[in-house]
């Protein structure tokens, strides 16, 4: 198992960090499957959404949810 090194905390920790590590070392980047039920006719309206914003159901439920709870700036 690869052990994570130690997060930077001054510019130059950082500097020195990203010349050997990636960005993505620093990310929680775990999932979680939830499974929620909803009635035919939601699905149904998240489906035609999802369908005009060309992306899936599923993507417009996360981004939805992660709107929601503040964690994607406005506007996008």
């Amino acid at each position: 198992m690869k052990t994570k090194p130690k997060k930077p905390k001054t510019a130059e920790e950082f500097d020195t960090y990203f010349e050997k590590n990636d960005i993505a070392d620093l990310l929680d980047t775990r999932t979680f499957r939830v499974n929620i039920d909803f009635p035919a006719s939601v699905v149904s309206r998240l489906d035609l959404q999802a369908n005009q914003l060309g992306m899936s159901r599923q993507s417009l439920v996360k981004y939805w949810i992660a709107e929601r709870l503040n964690l994607v700036p406005k506007g996008h």
